[in-house]
């Protein structure tokens, strides 16, 4: 075969990565669907901290595409079939990448530390994205003990998860939604 096969499945010696043009075309970069996607480098790649965090995520935004084609059929939703859809809009809204805007690890890890922790999921869904600017440049004014601490030991003990907690929560009182 010597023809150009178009796929949006990538396959490569540690797992397969599927790719979706609608997610693609919705900004999302790289466009990798979590539910069908594996892969056994994964978390060995990533630092201890984003491992942490980012761990449930994959699961929660599986969950979040399946509950969200399921839901365009009803319109009675129990409460924590909203809540995860709450959720799952606010995280997938929070995981848009600007075109040649790489973003720092550590940053990374705060951005899903928030999403993860519920602090957007009363947010309007067009303003996610201007509170995690706003609540980076926070941290990193204001927090700076907090993200050195990030930054040195690559891992979220209890002691700097209570004082990133109480930095969003903080910075959350005084955000314009």
């Amino acid at each position: 075969v010597s023809a150009y096969i178009p796929t949006n499945v990538i396959s490569i010696t540690d797992g397969q990565i599927y790719l979706e043009t609608e997610m693609f075309n919705a900004g999302f970069r790289p466009a990798i669907n979590a539910g069908l996607s594996v892969s056994r480098v994964g978390g060995s790649a990533q630092i201890k901290a984003m491992k942490k965090i980012a761990g449930p995520i994959r699961t929660e935004l599986a969950q979040y595409r399946e509950l969200a084609s399921f839901a365009q059929f009803g319109s009675d939703l129990d409460k924590a079939t909203a809540a995860a859809l709450t959720r799952g809009e606010r995280m997938t809204e929070l995981l848009k990448q600007n075109q040649y805007s790489p973003m720092n690890v550590i940053d990374q890890v705060i951005s899903i530390f928030a999403g993860g922790n519920g602090f957007l999921d009363d947010l309007p869904l067009d303003k996610v994205l201007e509170f995690e600017k706003q609540l980076l440049q926070d941290i990193h004014t204001n927090h700076a003990d907090i993200y050195d601490t990030l930054v040195a030991e690559k891992k979220i003990s209890d002691e700097t998860k209570a004082a990133l907690k109480d930095a969003i929560k903080q910075f959350k009182e005084g955000f314009v939604k």
